[in-house]
C-alpha cells in the first residue's frame, strides 16, 4: 500500500488517552490511518524524518477576529506606539501618502496603556489627517476613535445626535465630540465603511491565516460575522469560501453569525421545538452546517463591553472610572427572548460575557434555552467569562457551559485588568484552574487582534500567569500545568467548537492537523525555548521554518 506520508523519528503526544505518545504516524488524503507498527510493511510517497522534535495537535484557537486583523494588516499599525506625538506623526506620513484626497486613513492595534492612558486629541488628529477622515481600532475591539471628517460623514458632530442603545458617541463637558466611539456607537462610522467586498475579505483571510499556520494554529473560530460592529459584510460565507477556493484560507475555518444577522423564521408548525417560529437564517442553516474547511459554528451574542473600556458589566464599581460598573448591551428580557429564539431554531449559543453581572445574565438565559430545549452534544458557551464570582464558576460547571478565557491577555493586558477591579476582585479575573477543578470545559483562544495570538506564549502564560511587568496576573492559584494549557488549544477547544470528531487530538481516521515543535511543551524545562518549525494541514505543510526547509 502506498500512502502520502509518513512522520518518522519523532516524540509524538496525540492527546488521545488511549495512546498518549507514538514515534511515527501515516496520513492518506488528508486523514491519519495509523501508528508504529500499524505502518509496518507500508510505503508513502513522503517520508519525512523528525529526531529530536516534538508533534502535537494542531493548534486550535476558539474565539479570535481573522477579518479584522487581515484587514489590519494592510492598515496602519499603531501596535508599537508609546507616544501620541508618534500616533500624530504615522497618521500624518499616511495622509501625505495617499493620492485620494477623500480616502480613509485606518489604523489598528492602538492601546492607551502605552501612551500613559492618554487618549489622541480629535484637534491633533485633524491637523494630522490633513482632511482624510480617520478611524482607529482600539486593541480591545469595543471602542474606536475617529476625527471630525469621519464624525462629519456620519452625521453626528451635533450633540442633539442621540447615542445608539448599547453605545456611546464620548462628549467633552460642552457636548462637542472627543472622537472616542464605544461599542455599539462603532456602527454609525463602520456603516460608511461596510461591506466590504468578498475578494477584499479573501485577501484578509489570506494575510491572516498564513500567519496562523506560523504559529501552528490549523483551526480557529471567527467570533461574529454578518453584521453588528464586528461583521464585514452580510456575505462573510461567501467570502470565506472564496478564500477556501482560491487557496487564501490556510487553516480550518469556522464562524459564529451574530445574534442581529438572524431574523424571524416561520416553519411547520411541528418545527421549532413546536413553536412554529424563530430566529435563524433561510432554508435551515444551523450550527454545524459546512465541511472540513468552512463552517458555522454557535451564534455569537454581545451582552456586555471590555474590562479596558470599563464598559463590562459588573456587580461592583470599577477603580477610579466614571462608567462605575459598566453597562449591558441590552436589557436581560430582550436577550431572553432572541437567545432563545435561536436555540429552538438549532444554532448554539455563544454569549460574550466579561464582567461578572454580564455572565450572570448569560447563564441564566443559557439554564432557560437548555431547561426548555435540552442540552445539545456541542456545549453552550460564554465567551471570555473575564470576571466570574466563585458561586459563579460552580453554576457554569452544572449546567455544562464552556468558556473561553483568553492567556493571551496575561502579558499586555494583565496589569490593566488588575487596576481595572481592585485587589479584592482581582482574584476572580480569567480564571484557569479554578474552572479545571470545577470541571469547566475551557478552551483556548486569543481574542485576535485584542492581543496576539502565538499560542505557545499563551501556554505559557497559563503556566506561570505572569504580566509584562512581571507581577501575577489575579491569581498564583490559577495556575496549570503544562498538559492541561495544551489541551485547552487542543482537545477542549475541538470540543467546544464541535468539531472533537474530527480535530483536537491525533487519532486514527482523524484529519491529519498536527503542529511540529523544537522542544516539549509539556514541561516547565524545555516550555520556554519550543518553538513552532512546521505546521501541517491535512498532511500537507502550511508552514516550515528555515529548520525544516
Amino acid at each position: 500500500m502506498l500512502i502520502d506520508l509518513i512522520v518518522r523519528d519523532a516524540e509524538i503526544h496525540t492527546m488521545d488517552s488511549e495512546r498518549p505518545t507514538a514515534s511515527a504516524m501515516g496520513v492518506w488524503r488528508g486523514r491519519i490511518i495509523g501508528f508504529d507498527s500499524e505502518l509496518d510493511g507500508i510505503d508513502a510517497r513522503e517520508t519525512i524524518s523528525l529526531p529530536g522534535k516534538v508533534i502535537v495537535p494542531g493548534f486550535i484557537d476558539a474565539h479570535c477576529h481573522t477579518t479584522w486583523w487581515g484587514l489590519g494588516l494592510a492598515a496602519v499599525d499603531l501596535g508599537e506606539v508609546r507616544s501620541l506625538d508618534e500616533l500624530y506623526a504615522l497618521i500624518r506620513a499616511e495622509a501625505e501618502r495617499l493620492d485620494d484626497d477623500t480616502a480613509w486613513i485606518h489604523a489598528t492595534g492602538y492601546n492607551h496603556k502605552h501612551t500613559g492612558g492618554e487618549l489622541p486629541s480629535i484637534d491633533r488628529l485633524d491637523e494630522a489627517a490633513q482632511g482624510h477622515p480617520v478611524y482607529i481600532r482600539h486593541c480591545s475591539g469595543h471602542r474606536s476613535i475617529v476625527n471630525r471628517a469621519a464624525l462629519e460623514l456620519a452625521g453626528v458632530l451635533d450633540a442633539s445626535f442621540p447615542d445608539p442603545e448599547g453605545g456611546e458617541i464620548v462628549r467633552d463637558a460642552a457636548g462637542e465630540p472627543t472622537g472616542v466611539v464605544d461599542e455599539t456607537a462603532q456602527e454609525v462610522i463602520q456603516g460608511l465603511l461596510l461591506p466590504y467586498s468578498a475578494e477584499t475579505i479573501a485577501d484578509a483571510l489570506d494575510r491572516a491565516t498564513t500567519r496562523y499556520a506560523a504559529v501552528g494554529i490549523t483551526s480557529f473560530t471567527e467570533a461574529g460575522v454578518g453584521g453588528g460592529w464586528i461583521g464585514h459584510s452580510p456575505m462573510e460565507l461567501q467570502a470565506y469560501r472564496l478564500a477556501a477556493r482560491s487557496g487564501r484560507l490556510h487553516a480550518r475555518a469556522q464562524l459564529m453569525p451574530v445574534l442581529d444577522a438572524l431574523h424571524e423564521v416561520s416553519a411547520n408548525a411541528d418545527d421549532f421545538a413546536g413553536e412554529g417560529s424563530a430566529l435563524g437564517l433561510d432554508l435551515g442553516l444551523e450550527s454545524g452546517v459546512g465541511d472540513e474547511v468552512v463552517s458555522l459554528g454557535h451564534v455569537k451574542v454581545f451582552t456586555d463591553g471590555s474590562l479596558i473600556g470599563a464598559t463590562a458589566a459588573v456587580t461592583e464599581d470599577f477603580c477610579g472610572h466614571p462608567h462605575g460598573r459598566g453597562y449591558l448591551l441590552d436589557t436581560p428580557e430582550q436577550y431572553r427572548e432572541r437567545v432563545l429564539g435561536a436555540y429552538r431554531a438549532g444554532w448554539n449559543i455563544a454569549m460574550h460575557a466579561i464582567g461578572d453581572r454580564a455572565v450572570d445574565v448569560a447563564m441564566d438565559i443559557i439554564a432557560e434555552a437548555q431547561e426548555r430545549y435540552g442540552r445539545r452534544e456541542v456545549p453552550n458557551r460564554i465567551e471570555h467569562a473575564g470576571v466570574t464570582r466563585p458561586e459563579q464558576v460552580t453554576r457554569l460547571a452544572e449546567l455544562g457551559i464552556a468558556v473561553t478565557p483568553q492567556a493571551s491577555f496575561t502579558g499586555p493586558l494583565g496589569t490593566q485588568f488588575m487596576d481595572r477591579m481592585g485587589p479584592e476582585r482581582t482574584p476572580y479575573l480569567y480564571r484557569a484552574k479554578s474552572f479545571v477543578k470545577a470541571g469547566v470545559l475551557v478552551a483556548g483562544s486569543s481574542d485576535l487582534p485584542v492581543a496576539d495570538n502565538d499560542v505557545l506564549r499563551a501556554i505559557r502564560s497559563l503556566v506561570d500567569r505572569l504580566t509584562d511587568e512581571d507581577t501575577v496576573f489575579g491569581s498564583a492559584n490559577e495556575r496549570v500545568s503544562p498538559h492541561e494549557a495544551v489541551k485547552m488549544y487542543t482537545v477542549n477547544a475541538a470540543v467546544a467548537c464541535g468539531v472533537d470528531a474530527d480535530r483536537g487530538s491525533l487519532q486514527t481516521g482523524k484529519l491529519a492537523d498536527f503542529v511540529v515543535l523544537s522542544a516539549s511543551p509539556f514541561d516547565t524545562a524545555t516550555l520556554y525555548d519550543a518553538t513552532v518549525e512546521a505546521t501541517y494541514l491535512g498532511g500537507v505543510s502550511t508552514y516550515l521554518s528555515s529548520a525544516q526547509q
